[in-house]
């Protein structure tokens, strides 16, 4: 795909991601970035790196299709999330009342698969953020911090199997192990929540594994498997020792300070597949 595009949409969700794709879009040739923005979401800084930046609220989907139309905008991207608790306090504009009605499932593929499809009928394609983000998605063999031990490995590896599963089930992308044992699930509340509630399951002694996967069939154009040092402060805070992320599918932000964290706290970051 070409990267070096003359016009790009960016669906800016909060924390760091919309930032650090606005500054590899750049990068990597796109010649003018027009970002949609969200109250309360969407980090200010990033007004600084875009050309253009129409500020939302969330649930507003026909001011957000204009905000790229009226600006011959024809292809964009997502990057970053909304906080969860924020999906329940929306008040949707006439349109996305409609795309709500119209789901018998809402989870987040099948509420942005409707979002893009909303955008697709008035000439905006959603499009995957990976061409330009690929250099932030870590592969086999990565490793942060400490060498893994055999029981460790074990653990990763049985993680990563109940992880893919409850990922396909649409439960969540984030489980906490030990021992052979399944400490926590990420539900509805995220996985910062899920480290803390898994860390404290451990026991005094701490020690659990998390392991984060990309469900089967990703639709790698929303909801990227994402960390960064908060995400390793987390673990540190709950005694996890090591987390496990799959290879070549989650973006890894900020990786000096990540490496930092890792051998401070001597928490391990690695991939699996």
């Amino acid at each position: 795909m070409n990267t070096a595009l003359d016009s790009l949409g960016l669906i800016a969700g909060n924390r760091s991601l919309p930032l650090e794709f606005a500054r590899q879009a750049r990068r990597l040739g796109v010649k003018r970035l027009v970002a949609v923005a969200f109250e309360g979401e969407t980090d200010p800084a990033l007004a600084s790196l875009v050309d253009d930046i129409v500020w939302l609220k969330v649930g507003q989907l026909s001011r957000m299709i204009a905000a790229f139309t009226d600006r011959g905008v024809r292809q964009c991207v997502m990057a970053g999330q909304i906080a969860p608790k924020n999906l329940y306090e929306i008040r949707p504009d006439l349109r996305a009342m409609g795309l709500l009605f119209r789901l018998k499932e809402k989870n987040a593929h099948t509420i942005f698969g409707a979002i893009a499809d909303e955008l697709k009928r008035d000439g905006v394609e959603l499009i995957e953020a990976t061409p330009w983000l690929k250099p932030l998605m870590p592969g086999d063999g990565f490793r942060l911090g400490p060498k893994l031990s055999a029981a460790q490995q074990a653990d990763v590896e049985f993680g990563f199997r109940i992880a893919k599963e409850v990922s396909r089930l649409e439960i969540g992308q984030t489980i906490v192990v030990k021992d052979g044992t399944v400490l926590a699930v990420e539900g509805f509340e995220g996985t910062d929540a899920c480290l803390s509630r898994g860390g404290q399951l451990a026991g005094k002694d701490g020690g659990a594994i998390a392991v984060k996967v990309a469900k089967t069939g990703h639709d790698m154009r929303f909801d990227i498997p994402c960390l960064g040092p908060q995400t390793l402060e987390t673990c540190a805070a709950a005694c996890i020792t090591v987390l496990a992320v799959e290879s070549g599918k989650t973006l890894l932000l900020d990786q000096a300070e990540c490496e930092q964290l890792a051998q401070r706290h001597r928490v391990t970051l690695t991939t699996v597949s």
